[in-house]
């Protein structure tokens, strides 16, 4: 990795997620009484617990509302889970704000169109190899895996290892 790429993650004190497609495949099941089950990789939440326990943090921005994603958020030590949200960026707004956060010290993770108005504000965005064609222009780099099968794994690999923590 460049100097210059490694400097920017030097700064990173939250990483942000979305869940569908970030950390899940994107699959929703339904069963014939309307419960919900989605399926989380556990070497992604091994990854966030291990980016918590080095200082920085995590949060969750996702457009559905699930609780299943308050109990995998709440099992990981995930504090900041907004979610129903049309508008990222206006959640996004709220966390900088209630953090006392710029820009500079957010990396944001992200697979849909949705996603864009927030991957366009931080100082490093990523996506799963799989996301749709215009994240994957939009972003700063695109995960050899996919949505979750790995892939936050993978960017929490990158920003310990820039920062410090570790050979990949």
């Amino acid at each position: 990795m460049s100097k210059k790429k490694s400097a920017r993650f030097r700064n990173i004190k939250l990483l942000l997620l979305d869940v569908d497609g970030v950390m899940t495949d994107g699959s929703v099941y339904f069963s014939e009484t309307g419960d919900e089950s989605k399926k989380f990789n556990i070497q992604d939440g091994y990854g966030i617990v291990k980016l918590q326990r080095s200082g920085i943090m995590a949060g969750i921005i996702t457009g559905r509302i699930s609780k299943l994603v308050q109990r995998r958020a709440h099992e990981l030590g995930i504090q900041e889970v907004y979610q129903n949200l049309e508008n990222k960026l206006e959640a996004y707004q709220q966390i900088k704000q209630k953090l006392s956060l710029s820009d500079s010290e957010i990396a944001y993770m992200g697979d849909d169109e949705p996603d864009i108005p927030v991957i366009q504000q931080v100082a490093f965005s990523a996506a799963p190899s799989d996301a749709v064609p215009s994240v994957r222009k939009s972003v700063d780099y695109v995960c050899k895996r996919r949505g979750g099968e790995g892939a936050v794994r993978e960017v929490v690999d990158l920003i310990l290892v820039a920062r410090g923590y570790g050979k990949l």
